[in-house]
């Protein structure tokens, strides 16, 4: 089966493989104590040109973004978000469950926030009768496949902490966005003043496991006691600590990532000759797109790949790392018999 549905439907790069069996040699001390895990961490803290940020290894996309946001509020905050976020939409309410606080999801067009739409939220501070404001959540990449700039970002974190609030950035996609703004993986965390990120590489060549990267210091003492209250500390940490060593050796994580987004290009450029139009603005690998509802039934018999919004026929197509040419031109092919 090839499927569009997800990236998370990709298998795993051999070369994260290698290293998972490379560490699969011998014993070695549990849960983070062992060479592997610090090796990570120093690799980590290099690529994000921080030598002071606190990584933190967790098993899934969910669970970092559980850790990093429940690092940066207390139960009686608001954490302000898209209303197409994935801790909105897509997580079960795990997020609102284990920090307490309320989701306060707020409209766009394209799944971006800006200084202009947050504005309205940040208020009733000091009144004990509202929750707080206390947090901006951040897709990089959105879940509508649009990216934020390193401006844009900078423009919410100020505004973020000139009120006293911190800054969750969710990077399950960040490698797409830095590969399409040519950008490094510090360029967009960094130097843009987020508090937390939940790095992801599931997507793009993991086998499983994501990252907090704790950038905040004063967060930092606090980190391992939440992660451990989370359920996300690992007790044999290896297995996910080296997945990211091999990710980030040799730029890993940016190969993988230019190949889906290239296809993404590809799949986009031959749905264009079918005289199909895209409902977002293509920025990394995912795809929106209005079909009709027959096609949609008659596609679903030879690939998978979800319907946005019933209501309007609206499907999302994504490319993973390892989508190939042939992939892209049969569906493309498909489609046009289809049609």
């Amino acid at each position: 089966m090839r499927s569009f549905a997800s990236d998370n439907n990709s298998g795993v790069d051999a070369r994260v493989m290698a290293a998972l069996e490379a560490a699969n040699q011998n014993h070695a001390v549990g849960y983070g104590d062992d060479p592997w895990t610090a090796q990570a961490v120093a690799d980590l803290q290099t690529a994000f040109e921080a030598p002071d940020m606190l990584p933190l290894f967790v098993f899934n996309g969910t669970g970092s973004n559980v850790v990093g946001l429940d690092l940066v509020t207390r139960p009686y905050h608001a954490i302000l978000c898209a209303e197409t976020a994935h801790i909105h939409v897509d997580e079960c309410g795990a997020p609102a469950r284990f920090t307490g606080c309320q989701l306060r999801p707020i409209a766009t067009s394209d799944g971006k926030l800006t200084p202009e739409l947050v504005r309205p939220y940040l208020q009733h501070f000091g009144v004990v009768h509202h929750s707080q404001p206390g947090a901006l959540y951040l897709s990089q990449a959105t879940e509508l496949g649009t990216i934020y700039t390193p401006d844009e970002i900078r423009a919410l974190t100020d505004l973020a902490h000139a009120h006293g609030m911190r800054v969750h950035m969710d990077g399950a996609r960040l490698a797409n966005a830095c590969v399409a703004l040519n950008c490094s993986l510090a360029d967009l965390t960094t130097h843009t003043g987020v508090d937390t990120v939940s790095f992801g590489g599931t997507k793009n060549g993991l086998m499983m496991g994501e990252s907090v990267l704790v950038f905040d210091k004063t967060l930092q003492a606090e980190a391992g006691f939440v992660r451990k209250q989370a359920a996300q500390l690992a007790s044999k940490m290896r297995y996910l600590s080296v997945q990211f060593s091999a990710y980030l050796k040799n730029d890993l994580w940016h190969e993988n990532a230019q190949k889906a987004n290239m296809q993404a290009k590809r799949l986009a450029d031959g749905l264009q000759t079918l005289g199909l139009s895209l409902t977002q603005k293509l920025e990394t690998n995912q795809l929106f797109l209005q079909l009709p509802k027959e096609t949609i039934n008659a596609l679903l018999n030879d690939y998978f790949f979800y319907v946005w919004n019933e209501a309007t026929s609206e499907v999302r197509f994504v490319t993973s790392w390892d989508t190939t040419t042939e992939d892209v031109d049969a569906l493309l092919r498909t489609l046009k018999s289809l049609l």
